[in-house]
């Protein structure tokens, strides 16, 4: 992509610092498959201490993680509860039924976000006709609910339910860390209500690759079983660990300018006729807005950007998604704001 572009398609499109290249070029290793990588272990180490848990381990991506906390969960047959519009339902190819062999019930939720009154009757009765109810999966931030962050008090009581009721609950947390910097709530107090959670590093963070998935040392044992069984099993991946420790010491704090950020472009966009913001409050990064049909479709406002050199994410006919991150300034957030006013004030004909 040209320097000129100003990239707000997703916050995986940033590229390592100098700081984190030094740090990778830097990183001792060792193979990871015989737990000999000290930087790998140094990082599972950090995030297990950070989210409150025994163990944690190093994988290649969001997906793998989710996929692989799914499977050590559960067996063929059983159920995942989980909201309609989630990562691990619509964005992760349809793995639950093909690794794990088991199936979501899906619920509707605001914008993302559950209620505990919402699954109370969602447990399958003791019978043998039926799927026996296994997991319920959750969501923080929520990337199709516009970046929301889960109240804490919802996840507690969601938490209480699913261990009243012997269930497990997972966290998808590839934006977790959005989540601490905006609340204010550590890590640790959002994974003491999880049985597993997932983080990323290549999202807000900016590492190049990888996520981790931490719990008790027994499940990780078994999640680490998945990950070979998954053909992720990596060598001297220390390389990558650096990247993630890099960011864990230097890039969550900052976090904050990319909520400012956000809001920058959000106003412009709330302040603008024909596009709407859905939801109509943004949170962290992730700005979620439609297109009025006047304008044309989405995939027209998002050419006529591209012709000013911004890019976006187009996520249906008429929706669109802007992501600030660690590669966009103050002033590049002020001029895609304006250059999203210039072009909607053209009015963008329809194809």
């Amino acid at each position: 992509m040209p320097e000129s572009f100003l990239d707000l398609r997703s916050d995986t499109v940033t590229r390592p610092t100098a700081g984190m290249r030094a740090a990778m070029a830097s990183a001792e290793v060792g193979d990871d498959v015989f737990g000999e990588d000290p930087t790998v272990n140094r990082l599972e180490q950090r995030v297990a201490a950070l989210l409150g848990k025994e163990a944690a381990l190093f994988v290649s991506s969001g997906t793998m993680s989710n996929q692989a906390c799914i499977r050590a969960h559960t067996q063929p047959g059983d159920e995942v509860l989980c909201d309609a519009s989630c990562h691990i339902y619509n964005s992760e190819a349809g793995g639950v039924a093909v690794h794990s062999g088991v199936t979501c019930r899906t619920i509707a939720g605001d914008c993302g976000i559950l209620d505990v009154t919402q699954l109370e009757d969602k447990i399958r009765p003791d019978d043998e006709h039926l799927v026996r109810t296994r997991l319920v999966c959750l969501e923080n931030t929520h990337n199709r609910g516009g970046g929301k962050v889960y109240p804490l008090e919802k996840v507690q009581a969601i938490s209480a339910w699913a261990r009243a009721n012997g269930l497990r609950l997972h966290l998808d947390g590839a934006r977790l860390w959005n989540a601490v910097v905006v609340s204010g709530i550590p890590a640790a107090t959002w994974g003491a209500c999880f049985d597993s959670v997932s983080v990323c590093f290549s999202k807000g963070l900016g590492a190049p690759v990888g996520s981790a998935l931490a719990g008790p040392r027994d499940f990780v044992a078994r999640a680490r079983r998945v990950r070979k069984l998954f053909g992720g099993g990596m060598r001297q991946v220390g390389i990558l660990a650096a990247a993630a420790l890099y960011a864990l010491d230097h890039h969550v704090e900052r976090l904050a300018e990319d909520h400012r950020n956000a809001q920058v472009i959000a106003s412009a966009i709330a302040h603008t006729p024909g596009l709407r913001l859905v939801p109509p409050e943004v949170e962290t990064n992730l700005i979620w807005f439609q297109v009025d049909p006047e304008l044309g479709t989405a995939r027209d406002v998002a050419d006529a950007l591209k012709q000013r050199g911004i890019l976006v994410n187009v996520s249906g006919r008429q929706v669109m998604r802007a992501v600030t991150h660690l590669d966009v300034s103050p002033a590049q957030a002020e001029r895609a704001a304006e250059t999203i006013r210039q072009v909607v004030r053209q009015v963008v004909p329809a194809s």
